[in-house]
C-alpha cells in the first residue's frame, strides 16, 4: 500500500476534530461534503435522501475519526465510509433488487434533446437503471471494487455481480444508441 503524506494543516485539523473541536469538524465537513454528496448521489437517486445518507456518513466519520491513522488518503477513507453508508441505506430501504425483468419494465428515463454527453446526462442514464444494476455498476466502474468484494458487500454471488455489471453496461449502451449519442464504430 502506498502511503501518502497529508498536508500538515489537514493533519492538525484532523487531530483537532478527534478532540471534538466543532470548528475543525465543520472545516472538514465543508471541505469534503461536496465530493461526498456526489458519491452518495451516484447510489441514491433522490438528492434529499442522498444528503441524509451523507450526513449520517459524516456522523460516522467523526465518531470513528480516532481510528484514522494519518496514512494514505483521508478523502479515500471518508469515501469508503460514504459508500458503505449508501449500501446500508439501500439495504434498509430494500431497494436493491436483482431482477432481470425489472429493467424491461422500467421506462423512467427522460429523453434529453442535447447531442452533447455531459455529466448530468450520464447521471440520468445511470439513475434510470434498476437499483441493483446501478449499485454494482457504480461499485465496479467508479469505486474500483472487484466482483468478489462487491458480492460480499451486497450479500450476492460473484456471478450475480458480474451479470449485473454486464446488464447495466448493455442497458446504458442501448440507451446511448437510442439517443444517437454513440454510433457505428463505438464498442
Amino acid at each position: 500500500m502506498k502511503i501518502i503524506s497529508l498536508n500538515s494543516n489537514e493533519i492538525q485539523l484532523i487531530n483537532q476534530a478527534v478532540l471534538a473541536d466543532r470548528q475543525a469538524q465543520l472545516q472538514l465537513y465543508k471541505k469534503y461534503s461536496p465530493k461526498m454528496l456526489s458519491v452518495c448521489r451516484q447510489y441514491i437517486k433522490d438528492l434529499q435522501f442522498a444528503e441524509d445518507v451523507m450526513v449520517n456518513g459524516f456522523v460516522k466519520v467523526f465518531k470513528f475519526l480516532k481510528t484514522f491513522k494519518n496514512e494514505g488518503s483521508f478523502e479515500g477513507w471518508v469515501r469508503k465510509i460514504m459508500v458503505r453508508e449508501c449500501i446500508s441505506y439501500l439495504r434498509k430501504q430494500q431497494f436493491v433488487v436483482y431482477d432481470d425483468d425489472l429493467f424491461e419494465n422500467n421506462n423512467t428515463l427522460n429523453s434529453i434533446q442535447s447531442s452533447e454527453l455531459d455529466v448530468a446526462h450520464i447521471q440520468l442514464l445511470i439513475d434510470a437503471l434498476p437499483t441493483g444494476y446501478r449499485t454494482v455498476f457504480i461499485l465496479y466502474t467508479v469505486e474500483g471494487y472487484k466482483h468478489q468484494e462487491i458480492a460480499e458487500m451486497l450479500d450476492i454471488s460473484e456471478s450475480t455481480s458480474k451479470s449485473q455489471l454486464s446488464k447495466a453496461r448493455k442497458s446504458l449502451k442501448e440507451k446511448l444508441k437510442q439517443q444517437k449519442i454513440i454510433g457505428y464504430g463505438t464498442k
